[in-house]
């Protein structure tokens, strides 16, 4: 690992890469960037440039933007940290990232929420928002926290404070305020019926029984009939069954937004043969008809985005066996890869890429001049290689676990050199560990 140099107010051009355009159109081009902001698009002069990128033969795409991850910090650094999180995103194109409560503390009041704003000053070499977490006792913190994206509540898979599973708590969350309410939607009374009917049981597939469509389904019914009584912001965590796709197509209010993963897309309940505990996940891997499913109402607009909710675990604690592993994967490193592999397979196009996971995000969360390649926004972008196919290695991630569900899977589209606020952090497998993010504002 190089640490590199660089200065935000220095003239940097990127020539002649293939550049995506926000109508959609792909044009060999030069990209000028200087004070953190793409300053001009077209063919340019290089004699003042403080520093050249040579693009031919890249693709140049809009930073990714990943709406869900954990990151662990503070409280689980064991499993990952700000810093080795971000250098994963780094590699993986994710400029910007927007991170879950349910750290040690958990992150629901504004001394928490300014105190890991802080933390990210210090360590994210990527931009950074954090979610404010509902627990059932902190209303008024939950409308007037700022900076965040929104309010997660975690109606099920979940312990302590931040479960919030009592329909007359989630009424009177919905009921206060218009900041958007992100849920994860899985219905935690089902799931502790279901857990003493499978107790006993170690295979890990169970939990995919355990934690079963069902349970996801009523949890996310509930959730849009209380934002359909209050007209309220709601966004779907990591949709993961055919029912709750098929719910949306069929009534999907204009105020409401829906996510996938790259796990549920393309993983599916024959991983845990493969891999064990490490497919083992919260909502769980579903059938390959929930896949198909899924893929279609990505593909039908009927789903908006793509999150990786990357949740790292050690590989010891993966090996405690069920049902004392823990549930979560990591994500970040491989999600813009994984997607670009599918566009060159003929799954989708490269701007539906895009679409799902940077311009779309960025317009659902309200977050100004990001997720197109535009003069006047934000230099956050990522060069990578649609020619070149490269295994997912174990020795070559960032991640602190070090593992990847995708291990040995062949992936083209590889990131080779990612910007944040117009520095490259990230160039050929160097890292500028010199280069920090921004904090995300939200517009209202």
């Amino acid at each position: 690992m190089v640490v590199m140099t660089g200065s935000p107010d220095s003239f940097l051009l990127i020539q002649q890469a293939d550049v995506l355009l926000p109508d959609g159109h792909i044009q060999q081009t030069d990209v000028q960037v200087q004070g953190g902001k793409i300053t001009a698009i077209g063919t340019a002069d290089a004699t003042h440039a403080d520093r050249i990128i040579d693009g031919q033969g890249l693709t140049l795409l809009p930073g990714v933007i990943d709406p869900q991850v954990h990151f662990r910090e503070p409280g689980l650094e064991h499993k990952e940290d700000l810093g080795t999180a971000t250098r994963a995103c780094a590699r993986g194109g994710v400029t910007s990232f927007l991170e879950m409560p349910n750290t040690k503390p958990t992150t629901a009041s504004q001394a928490q929420l300014t105190a890991k704003l802080a933390l990210a000053a210090q360590k994210a070499l990527v931009n950074y928002g954090f979610f404010i977490g509902a627990t059932g006792h902190n209303l008024d913190e939950l409308q007037q926290a700022h900076p965040s994206p929104g309010i997660k509540i975690f109606m099920g898979s979940m312990q302590g404070e931040l479960l919030v599973d009592e329909e007359t708590i989630l009424d009177a969350i919905f009921a206060q305020g218009d900041r958007l309410i992100a849920v994860h939607a899985e219905d935690q009374a089902r799931i502790r019926e279901r857990r003493q009917r499978f107790a006993g049981q170690t295979d890990p597939a169970i939990h995919s029984q355990i934690q079963d469509n069902q349970a996801a389904l009523l949890a996310t019914q509930l959730a849009l009939r209380l934002s359909r009584k209050y007209q309220r912001r709601l966004h779907i965590l990591h949709l993961s069954t055919a029912e709750e796709a098929e719910l949306l197509r069929q009534d999907k209010p204009p105020w409401v937004t829906a996510e996938v993963t790259p796990q549920h897309l393309l993983l599916n309940t024959d991983a845990y043969a493969q891999i064990g505990t490490l497919a083992q996940m919260n909502p769980p891997l579903r059938s390959h008809h929930d896949n198909e499913v899924l893929w279609q109402a990505l593909l039908d607009g009927v789903i908006d985005f793509i999150a990786t909710d990357h949740a790292p675990h050690t590989l010891a604690e993966k090996a405690k066996g069920y049902p004392d592993s823990p549930s979560g994967m990591p994500g970040v490193e491989t999600s813009l890869a994984l997607m670009l592999t599918q566009a060159h397979q003929g799954r989708c196009s490269l701007q539906q890429v895009v679409q799902w996971m940077s311009t779309a995000v960025a317009q659902a969360y309200s977050i100004a001049d990001k997720g197109r390649i535009q003069t006047g926004y934000d230099a956050d972008l990522v060069l990578v290689d649609l020619n070149t196919k490269t295994p997912v290695l174990r020795e070559a991630l960032q991640t602190k676990c070090g593992w990847s569900p995708y291990e040995g899977w062949v992936l083209t589209g590889w990131p080779v050199v990612t910007l944040v606020g117009g520095q490259v952090v990230y160039d050929h497998g160097q890292f500028d560990l010199s280069v920090r993010g921004q904090a995300l504002q939200f517009q209202s």
